[in-house]
């Protein structure tokens, strides 16, 4: 079996800096025109979950929502594009996993728990409170195109990306090389977090990557006495006037529900596990709303 080898050579790490076996290049980023873009290998349909900002739950939604397509009898993979902060291998229970192992052909084999095979940086760097990825945008365009286009997926229906917050190299670098068949971008209620979604959706669409639609999380908390829900990071109403004005599609409004915090600390997402109560009930229905509305729209029906 092959192992990867990180070098301290720079020359070898901006070409390669995953440590990868030598494979055929993936599709490089032309100084003077576009490059062509392509879909990934034994992937129908790709779709990036994206935020303007870090903080608004965007990595837990993205999980989530890879389950609940699942659950629609959907093959379904997990790709964490955030190559300097990677949440994938907390949220699924993976953080203490093996480091991945390599095909015959030097492409990485993802690794899988609960059912759903997802690839991460997270799997790649020593798991160490002090490690830090310290790289340029050339190291991290690199890296980029490995994750994308070095991974054996195997025959998957759809591949969720988790997106890292902004719009710097890596959107950049996914919206020039790949085929994005949809994007959802989540927010919270702030008004600091919702004039960041203006940027996210102006920068798919610079890049023609289409706008499936918006997800407000945290949306609101429903009491468990007197069940009012209560607006505890403001009016939804910003929003959705939001949304209006972009044209964009409002797939859910999530409610706060504690349990999705605790169930992605513990690696089990909360889509798995969501309760009979009344709370778990209303916010497994939005997100099965959410992946039932991708599901139609990139005609995976």
């Amino acid at each position: 079996m092959s192992r990867r080898l990180f070098s301290c050579t720079t020359a070898v790490l901006h070409e390669n800096p995953l440590g990868l076996p030598r494979r055929p290049a993936p599709p490089q980023m032309p100084r003077r025109s576009l490059p062509q873009k392509r879909g990934i290998p034994n992937v129908k349909k790709v779709l990036a979950v994206a935020s303007g900002k870090g903080g608004v739950g965007k990595s837990t939604v993205a999980v989530n929502l890879a389950f609940s397509l699942a659950k629609l009898r959907l093959r379904v993979g997990i790709l964490d594009l955030d190559i300097f902060g990677p949440s994938v291998p907390t949220l699924m229970g993976l953080a203490d996993s093996s480091e991945p192992r390599l095909t015959p052909n030097g492409a990485l084999i993802p690794l899988t728990n609960h059912g759903l095979p997802t690839m991460s940086m997270g799997y790649l760097v020593p798991n160490k409170p002090d490690t830090a990825i310290v790289w340029r945008g050339l190291m991290v365009q690199k890296a980029v195109q490995q994750l994308l286009f070095d991974v054996d997926w195997g025959a998957l229906d759809i591949l969720v990306l988790d997106m890292p917050p902004g719009t710097g190299d890596v959107p950049l670098t996914l919206g020039q090389l790949v085929n994005v068949d949809g994007s959802v971008i989540v927010s919270t209620p702030q008004d600091v977090a919702l004039k960041d979604v203006n940027k996210g959706v102006a920068m798919f669409r610079k890049v023609d990557v289409p706008i499936t639609g918006i997800v407000l999380n945290q949306s609101h908390f429903i009491c468990g006495n007197c069940d009012a829900s209560h607006y505890l990071f403001g009016s939804p109403e910003g929003f959705r006037s939001a949304a209006e004005r972009l044209g964009v599609d409002v797939l859910a409004e999530l409610p706060l529900v504690p349990g999705v915090s605790s169930g992605g600390d513990s690696g089990v997402p909360y889509a798995l596990k969501a309760g009979e109560d009344r709370q778990g009930k209303i916010w497994n229905e939005a997100m099965m709303g959410v992946a039932s509305k991708v599901q139609n729209s990139l005609g995976l029906v």
